[in-house]
């Protein structure tokens, strides 16, 4: 987060101090709340984090955030897959349309979350270039920086170019977990929401907003 790594020297007192500049970040309780000024002014561009616990709505979130977003967007989200109201495995689905099964329960090979086997090859060959940010993308999705994403180490690079590059990005993380997964949350420069049952249907219509004011 900004501001860590120790305190800077203390401000002069102002017993009047302006009030900050009004922007649709007030209310979003997120790491940057009161500090819509620093996010606002120029500088890098707007990078926004999801949170939250399996099955809180952050892909649903996602997809309608990319449904209403009017410019032109890119990523790829995920998608789970049931089969007689089980949950069999999850599928990738990029925002031109491909669709490509990231894991399953009947996968067999060494690369496992839980019950399911991860299909590498099918995540790297369908997901990747979606996260290239090509002339003319105004945002990038990403859903999810999670275990089974993180098993690519090309996925780990690209997603290290993507934040350097000059385009917004929305991306869920995993609630839990180390490696890449903990440092994405550690960089700086980004606003970190918690997905809540209590927040979800609004959020949409508020990172719309952001996103509005960040590429004007």
């Amino acid at each position: 987060m900004i501001g860590e790594g120790g305190q800077g020297p203390k401000a002069a007192y102002n017993p009047s101090p302006k009030p900050p500049p009004s922007t649709p970040y007030g209310g979003l309780g997120g790491e940057f709340e009161g500090r819509a000024g620093e996010m606002l002014s120029p500088g890098p561009p707007l990078k926004i984090l999801l949170t939250g616990p399996p099955r809180c709505g952050k892909t649903t979130v996602v997809q309608k955030v990319a449904a209403r977003f009017p410019g032109r967007a890119a990523g790829f989200y995920t998608r789970e897959v049931r089969a007689g109201g089980v949950r069999v495995g999850f599928e990738i689905v990029t925002l031109d349309g491909q669709v490509a099964w990231l894991s399953h329960v009947d996968f067999p090979g060494p690369l496992r979350v839980g019950k399911y086997g991860v299909n590498l090859e099918n995540f790297q060959q369908v997901a990747l270039p979606a996260l290239v940010p090509a002339p003319g993308i105004e945002l990038i999705v990403v859903d999810e920086v999670g275990k089974m994403e993180c098993f690519s180490s090309r996925f780990v690079a690209a997603m290290e170019k993507l934040w350097a590059a000059p385009v917004p990005l929305l991306i869920t993380v995993a609630e839990r977990g180390g490696g890449y997964i903990a440092a994405i949350k550690a960089k700086p420069d980004k606003l970190f929401l918690t997905v809540t049952p209590g927040n979800r249907d609004d959020l949409p219509g508020q990172i719309l907003k952001l996103l509005d004011s960040a590429i004007r």
